[in-house]
């Protein structure tokens, strides 16, 4: 009881010191909390009414050479990379050179088994196009790397049917924004990287912005932070296509681009989200057709523009995107209204983004964590919830759960999830997850001795599991 109180005294005391703070203050205290916890490890920009009030970087580009993360660091863009290529078939419009409502056939006659898709569904993810991502990992040579041209070839050779009829629905598809940066480069007559250079990188001056395959064409680039996941048991950190991570899948596709593959700075995405703000890039109109929310023809909005994630439709309107792939989580997000962005790009996958917080503090409206604080607990106090947990209703599944220096680690006898929980409580564990998506452990000790487990999404309980009493 007491250390509950002294943990609550604890809390509340950070808290208030923690209101009193600037809002600069205030942001570098979230993020310095959520790198020491391991949900942070790359750059922020924020920025407010055209001004850049907040811009820190956090943790090393690399684990080798300990440089620190910092404005100047360059990141994979990950899906934030699709809109570049949106922008690109954009300008190709505006030369005359394509038109949005130009069949797919018309520029990759090979899928002439997808009739009726347009350049519009494309951009729109409403082609019912299937997943490159799901479907090639099984019918690929692992040990080759991709194409955008071993892709066409691929689905060519298998003739798909669509999932459903072009326009019909809205189903996020890696694949349409791969065939757009195939469309653009057979118009335009260059590579994407040599068609997003000239036309939106060097005009904009963006100088640390551009297309890099990292396995198929390596380079030393400076500045250039290396993209993490965690060793299976472990928290030493590798790259993807490490045999003790155990997933290739970012090595023999690295060579697909237009859906990612778009290289960064926090500072030169900024210059990218201002042109797009004041229209000096694109016209109003040209704008609008980027960002309009369309509806499916039973009335459901589509969120998604060209490139871009949407809300708030035209009278509060934000627009962004997120990304991970490769080791690297982006999120990149401009309310129109406020005039306020929010940029952070790390270089470890399983980085979250305080967007709740962050606007809080922004609002100066009184700030609720988002990311519980990690608590110190003795090992043993830890430990004491290792082992394997039963699930009373179907008696062949077991979730295992192992200690790692001070973190609890849940698997199960089904599938190998490597997920992290550190403690928030003396028996509540938070986890670590890609995008800061909730979960947390929560261990009750029962009557007869036996010790129940239950795994909580957003406050709901969607598993639970009994360990019986070691004694019995």
């Amino acid at each position: 009881m007491i250390r509950i109180i002294t943990m609550l005294i604890c809390l509340f005391v950070s808290l208030e010191s923690f209101s009193q703070n600037t809002p600069q203050q205030r942001l570098d205290s979230v993020f310095s909390i959520m790198h020491a916890q391991n949900q942070f490890n790359g750059t922020v920009l924020i920025a407010q009414a055209g001004k850049v009030i907040f811009s820190k970087g956090y943790g090393y580009q690399d684990t080798l050479s300990k440089h620190s993360n910092t404005a100047e660091t360059i990141y994979e863009l990950a899906s934030c990379s699709k809109q570049f290529t949106a922008a690109a078939i954009v300008l190709l419009h505006r030369k005359g050179m394509i038109h949005y409502q130009d069949s797919l056939i018309k520029f990759i006659p090979e899928l002439a088994s997808w009739k009726g898709v347009t350049i519009y569904d494309l951009l729109r993810h409403t082609s019912g196009i299937p997943e490159y991502i799901v479907d090639m990992p099984d019918h690929w040579d692992h040990t080759k790397i991709a194409t955008n041209d071993d892709l066409i070839r691929f689905y060519a050779a298998r003739k798909d049917t669509l999932l459903f009829a072009p326009g019909s629905r809205h189903s996020y598809s890696n694949t349409n924004y791969a065939l757009l940066a195939t469309i653009a480069e057979r118009v335009s007559g260059m590579s994407l990287a040599e068609l997003l250079k000239k036309d939106i990188f060097l005009p904009l001056k963006m100088n640390n912005t551009f297309i890099y395959n990292s396995r198929q064409h390596p380079q030393k680039i400076k500045n250039r932070a290396t993209g993490y996941v965690w060793k299976k048991n472990s928290f030493d950190k590798i790259t993807p296509e490490n045999p003790n991570y155990g997933d290739s899948l970012a090595f023999y596709l690295d060579g697909i681009v237009g859906n990612a593959k778009v290289n960064s700075t926090t500072k030169d995405v900024y210059k990218w989200i201002v042109a797009l703000k004041s229209n000096t890039f694109f016209t109003p109109d040209e704008f609008s057709l980027m960002t309009a929310i369309t509806k499916t023809p039973k009335g459901r909005s589509i969120p998604y523009g060209f490139g871009l994630d949407l809300s708030g439709g035209n009278d509060n309107l934000s627009f962004g995107h997120t990304g991970s792939w490769d080791g690297y989580a982006t999120f990149i997000y401009h309310n129109m209204g406020k005039d306020r962005t929010i940029i952070t790009l790390q270089n470890f996958k399983l980085g979250a983004y305080p967007f709740k917080t962050i606007t809080q503090i922004l609002d100066n409206k009184p700030t609720v964590i988002e990311y519980a604080k990690k608590i110190s607990l003795p090992r043993i106090e830890i430990e004491k919830f290792a082992g394997n947990y039963t699930n009373e209703e179907n008696k062949d599944e077991q979730q295992e759960i192992t200690f790692l220096d001070g973190h609890l680690i849940h698997n199960s006898n089904t599938i190998k999830w490597d997920m992290r929980f550190f403690p928030i409580g003396e028996n509540q564990f938070q986890a670590i997850r890609q995008g800061g998506a909730d979960g947390v452990i929560k261990f009750t000790e029962m009557e007869n001795g036996d010790t129940k487990l239950e795994m909580l999404q957003h406050g709901k309980v969607i598993g639970t599991g009994i360990r019986k009493n070691k004694q019995l």
